[in-house]
């Protein structure tokens, strides 16, 4: 066994900004092809584990060994705006079980496929009502705040029980909270939020709704099992995870397919396949690319040994590439068998509103190729503006004509 402190490897710096949208960094490869667990350097020059392989990957994700818990003074920090994370209280995300299962299984009836299957018919009219809205306007339109951006943000509200016509302020402010360049405003931004949704528990409250926001606070808050301040960041994480990663998968996956005109043929003549398209699409674009986690303890894995209080980060987009798992991983194939990919994570910490994810990307992406047969970008294909690798992988805008 190796130990890093003694070596000095190949340690590419991550974050990586992607030349094309759709596929990895340009390191990612060369990374990969050294060994399925090498190193790569954080913006403060700290070394930290990166895992390429995939079985390696999912083995160390559900290893107890490895925490998430962001309060550990040990804890990697990838981006500067998050450097005083440790005094934040992150649920689900940032903390480990015990704590993590009673957060988790407080809200896992919500998100279970029973509930989301339920649910589809609303999503299917949202999608619906949305696209009307696009074609009246149309025949051009920017996809993602006229359609990508909206859908995720309408069911997200009808499932929290949050007001739809607040969604202009908890965008922004989600925007802010995860793209700031400094700590203090991306802080300022969580707060904001924070107390946004400290206001709206004490107003359903008063006056109970129908979302899970009000079945949390009678069923939770008032047993006590829950408080205030833990039922608003709770809430937190559900608002800005429940309508950011969707948004852009949606408007990333539609550039994708089409880019790809033979696979999205395929979809337009078999929309069966649209499921298993969009576990492709997961796997191919792997937008939330870079879990982090500390070990609590020595692990040896893939040929080293990761010492108690290393830092561990999985770049969701290699290990999504790994060739031992799929053949000719760089092409985008919906026919694939893609499951057992990462970018919903794996082992405890699984994404909770993957069943919601998979349903919104379906019926949006069916929906929106049948009703809009002949869309197409309005703009070259290297004119469309791509995120950077400091957020969720993605793009700015998507100008479409139709």
């Amino acid at each position: 066994m190796t130990d890093a402190r003694s070596t000095a490897p190949y340690a590419p710096s991550f974050p990586q900004d992607r030349t094309c949208p759709y596929h990895p960094p340009a390191a990612y490869p060369e990374l990969a092809e050294r060994g399925p667990v090498g190193r790569m350097t954080l913006y403060d020059g700290r070394q930290v584990w990166a895992v390429t392989g995939h079985a390696e990957a999912r083995a160390l994700l559900a290893d107890r060994r490895l925490s998430a818990d962001r309060k550990n003074p040990s804890f990697p920090v990838v981006l500067a705006r998050f450097a005083n994370q440790a005094e934040l209280d992150i649920p689900l995300l940032g903390v480990d079980d015990p704590e993590h299962a009673r957060q988790r299984r407080m809200l896992i009836p919500s998100f279970g496929l029973k509930r989301i299957a339920a649910m589809r018919p609303a999503i299917q009219a949202i999608v619906d009502g949305v696209i009307d809205a696009m074609l009246e306007r149309g025949p051009e339109a920017e996809l993602l705040s006229a359609f990508a951006l909206p859908v995720p943000s309408m069911v997200i509200c009808r499932l929290l029980g949050v007001p739809y016509a607040d969604h202009e302020f908890f965008e922004s402010r989600s925007r802010a909270l995860l793209t700031a360049p400094t700590a203090a405003e991306s802080n300022a931004a969580r707060e904001e939020l924070k107390d946004y949704l400290h206001h709206l528990v004490a107003a359903k409250e008063a006056h109970p709704g129908d979302g899970l926001l009000d079945e949390l606070i009678a069923d939770r808050l008032g047993t006590g099992e829950l408080d205030r301040e833990e039922l608003a960041l709770l809430a937190m994480i559900l608002l800005v995870a429940g309508h950011e990663t969707t948004s852009n998968m949606i408007t990333l996956g539609t550039y994708t397919l089409l880019e790809h005109p033979g696979q999205l043929a395929a979809l337009r003549a078999d929309p069966a396949l649209m499921p298993g398209a969009v576990e492709e699409l997961m796997r191919y674009l792997s937008i939330a690319d870079g879990m982090v986690r500390v070990a609590t303890e020595d692990i040896e894995i893939g040929g080293h040994t990761i010492r108690a209080g290393d830092g561990v980060l999985l770049p969701t987009s290699a290990i999504n590439r790994d060739p031992g798992v799929y053949a000719d991983p760089g092409a985008l194939d919906v026919r694939r068998v893609a499951r057992h990919h990462v970018a919903f994570g794996y082992g405890v910490h699984q994404c909770l509103g993957q069943n919601l994810a998979r349903a919104e990307m379906e019926i949006a992406l069916t929906t929106l190729f049948a009703r809009i047969p002949t869309l197409r970008l309005a703009v070259a294909p290297d004119e469309v503006p791509i995120k950077p690798g400091d957020t969720l992988q993605g793009l700015y805008a998507l100008p479409v004509t139709w």
